[in-house]
C-alpha cells in the first residue's frame, strides 16, 4: 500500500488530481455555505468561492504539484499573476456555465456548480502546466 501511495505521489497528474479535488472541495464548501447558510446570491457566492479556491490552489499547485521554486519574490509574483489570470479565464467558464445551467436548463445550483468543475479542472491543469509553472516542467517527471 505504501508503494502504491508513493507511486501515485510521484505522478504529477495524480498530485494535480488530488489537490484539484481539495481545491474543488474548498470551492464547493464555501459556495454552499454562502448560498444555503448565508442566503447570499448564488452568483456572488460563486465569485467569492472561486476566488478563495484560486488562492488555495495556487499554493498547493506551486508547492506540491509542480514543486516550483523561485529565486525572488518577483518570480513568485509572476507565477501568481499568471495563475490568477488563467484561473480568472476559467472562472468566466464556471460562472457563465453555472448561470446557464440554472437559468436556462433549470438545474439545481449545486449540480450546475459540480458539472462546471469537471471542465474547469481539466482546463486549469493545462494552463498551469504550460503557462504558469512551465519553467519547472522540464525537470519534473510525468
Amino acid at each position: 500500500m505504501i508503494n502504491l501511495i508513493k507511486k501515485l505521489w510521484n505522478n504529477r497528474a495524480m498530485r494535480y488530481l488530488f489537490f484539484g479535488v481539495l481545491s474543488t472541495l474548498v470551492n464547493l464548501i464555501i459556495f454552499n455555505a454562502l448560498v444555503y447558510i448565508g442566503h447570499m446570491n448564488y452568483t456572488l457566492s460563486n465569485i467569492i468561492s472561486v476566488a478563495c479556491a484560486i488562492v488555495f490552489a495556487f499554493f498547493v499547485n506551486k508547492l506540491f504539484v509542480f514543486m516550483s521554486s523561485c529565486n525572488s519574490f518577483h518570480q513568485v509574483w509572476v507565477e501568481f499573476y499568471r495563475f490568477v489570470i488563467g484561473r480568472l479565464s476559467t472562472m468566466v467558464i464556471e460562472v457563465g456555465g453555472v448561470s446557464l445551467c440554472v437559468e436556462l436548463i433549470h438545474q439545481s445550483k449545486w449540480l450546475a456548480k459540480l458539472e462546471t468543475q469537471f471542465i474547469v479542472v481539466v482546463v486549469n491543469y493545462f494552463i498551469s502546466k504550460f503557462l504558469v509553472f512551465k519553467a519547472t516542467d522540464q525537470q519534473d517527471e510525468e
